[in-house]
């Protein structure tokens, strides 16, 4: 049967440190793949840059959505979120391959992925959409930066407590002392908030997670509010203090800092066999009985 995608990316994870030898063999396999089922391919400009990819079309990710209607990540899930940040604008669909030890994004093990990814191209498949959060830092009344979040937004202190006052659409919620916060996604709920205390959220739920971490009065606990929520955060007391995205970038704050995180306009699809399921992963993943 043919496929349903055109034109597919391949991207890959090029982080120095990364089993490089490991990835690019497989990274090579699957562009190989797909080629024999006369698919235009296209390697993302850095992981083109990172290996032996010559007889493959080289593609900046910036314009990935002039070109393709697919995106394939191999990696981990911290490569599917940088991905997922830049791409989602396009409406591209992602298939995340994990190449790592431990990923709830990137779903696809290695061993089967042709297979898996097979069965994805002929329509068998599960679109599973995820939402973002939309974060803004505000210094007075100027926006001095504005990012978007797959998993979480955190306001975090340096070496001292933190003293953040938190508003739900422009009612006072608290005042709290402590580490910091973690705003974060249902897709975030198993990554930073969860080792917080936070719940887990099923992905299909519109809810947003606000978790406190290590707060100094032991009453304060994750609250989770609907997504249509706007949340927020005035730093009230700090040392030290900073607004980190999806772990991955990261913002000095200032005192009277106020950040503000809602739903963001657009959501990203993630691609997965037929007979995924979400608990199912939970179960491997945290290795419940």
């Amino acid at each position: 049967m043919e496929s349903l995608f055109k034109t597919i990316v391949i991207i890959g994870k090029y982080a120095s440190g990364s089993d490089s030898t490991g990835i690019q063999s497989q990274l090579l396999e699957l562009a190989q793949h797909l080629t024999q089922k006369k698919i235009n391919i296209f390697i993302e400009s850095k992981t083109h840059h990172s290996g032996k990819f010559e007889a493959f079309k080289s593609i900046d990710l910036e314009d990935v959505g002039k070109e393709a209607d697919l995106a394939i990540v191999v990696g981990g899930d911290g490569t599917m979120l940088g991905v997922a940040r830049a791409l989602v604008n396009f409406d591209i669909p992602l298939i995340g391959i994990n190449q790592g030890r431990f990923g709830f994004l990137a779903d696809l093990n290695t061993s089967n992925m042709l297979e898996s990814i097979d069965e994805i191209f002929v329509g068998s498949s599960y679109k599973d959409k995820r939402m973002l959060l939309n974060s803004k830092i505000f210094r007075g009344s100027k926006c001095i930066h504005e990012s978007l979040a797959l998993n979480d937004v955190v306001v975090r202190s340096g070496s001292r407590l933190i003293e953040l006052k938190v508003s739900i659409n422009g009612r006072f919620l608290h005042k709290q002392r402590s580490d910091g916060l973690v705003i974060t996604t249902p897709t975030g709920t198993t990554a930073y908030a969860l080792s917080a205390g936070g719940p887990i959220l099923h992905p299909e739920l519109e809810a947003i997670s606000i978790v406190p971490i290590s707060p100094h009065t032991l009453s304060n606990r994750p609250i989770a509010v609907s997504s249509k929520s706007v949340i927020e955060i005035d730093v009230v007391d700090m040392d030290e203090s900073y607004l980190s995205v999806d772990g991955q970038l990261k913002v000095p704050l200032e005192l009277h800092d106020r950040v503000e995180i809602k739903s963001a306009e657009k959501m990203i699809t993630l691609l997965h066999p037929k007979d995924y399921c979400y608990f199912e992963m939970l179960r491997k993943k945290l290795n419940w009985g």
